[in-house]
């Protein structure tokens, strides 16, 4: 007993050793500059002097504001639509994918690729693609005897531009539903091919239902990061434009605070986007609750 207890700290400290750097990188990246963002949200701070205390200006200025009607439209918009498509996306390739293969790990590995791809770089690669004179998705289009849009011009071309190039980076979401239904018992499959019922009808009756918790949790965490990364491809691809289609809340926030130099009212614009992330996450949680995963 007293060997084993003695053991315990000097196994506890190598661990904490271990964790000192993401404690600190933490401390410095999250909770410093979050600290910081509710201290300026109250203050008419250009990023010169000394923040000066305004009380409740920037929340009457959030009433008032017809761009902050207008990115949180496009950021409500865009999450509608990309979530249920990367969602679909992911799972459709994890079904896919999950059974045994010749050349299967090359598909998987293809499939999670563009993930580790660093966003500006497919930004920058997507600039070429949806190029409406000689990007290769009008000329594939063209071939095919398909409308040619012009994608980054048009307020519907520019959002749908930025959801295809989000389509690319699934690869977690596409793990997620790989492992889980590797985890499903093959005897279920087995049994239900004896009672005769179709491939189809496994999906729906067996596979989809088994998956469904995780989707939940996928479409929840999907929507909260949706409403964050989506700033390099729409920065670089539109700027916000055309006719603020793209103007989603963080290109909101960065130029109300880096380009107008109005950091206080960016500060409050992130708190307001801290709050519809936590509201997100209560719904992660009850939806956790309601499909009984935790207690």
């Amino acid at each position: 007993m007293t060997r084993a207890g003695a053991s315990a700290p000097a196994t506890v400290r190598p661990a904490l050793g271990f964790l000192l750097p993401y404690a600190v990188g933490t401390l410095l990246l999250v909770v410093v500059p979050a600290l910081l963002t509710f201290r300026y949200a109250l203050t008419d701070y250009t990023g010169v002097g000394e923040p000066r205390y305004t009380g409740l200006d920037n929340v009457r200025r959030l009433g008032q504001d017809p761009f902050l009607r207008a990115a949180l439209t496009a950021s409500a918009l865009h999450v509608v639509i990309a979530v249920p498509l990367r969602l679909l996306a992911a799972t459709t390739l994890g079904l896919m994918l999950a059974a045994p293969r010749p050349g299967g790990r090359w598909y998987r590995a293809a499939v999670y690729l563009p993930t580790v791809v660093p966003d500006i770089a497919l930004a920058l690669l997507f600039l070429w693609v949806l190029n409406p004179l000689f990007g290769p998705l009008n000329g594939l289009l063209g071939a095919l005897g398909l409308p040619q849009p012009a994608w980054l011009a048009t307020t519907w071309g520019a959002r749908l531009g930025v959801v295809l190039m989000l389509l690319l980076p699934i690869g977690e979401a596409f793990l997620v539903v790989l492992a889980t239904r590797r985890q499903v018992n093959a005897r279920l499959y087995e049994a239900a091919a004896l009672d005769g019922a179709a491939p189809w009808q496994q999906l729906r009756h067996i596979t989809l239902p088994l998956l469904a918790p995780v989707l939940v949790l996928l479409a929840v965490r999907d929507t909260v990061l949706t409403l964050q990364v989506n700033f390099v491809p729409a920065y670089v691809l539109t700027d916000g434009g055309p006719a603020n289609a793209t103007l989603y809340l963080p290109i909101y926030i960065y130029d109300q605070a880096f380009e107008f130099a109005a950091f206080g009212y960016g500060a409050l614009l992130t708190a307001v986007l801290l709050l519809l992330t936590l509201l997100a996450v209560g719904l992660q949680l009850a939806l956790v609750r309601r499909w009984r995963i935790v207690r």
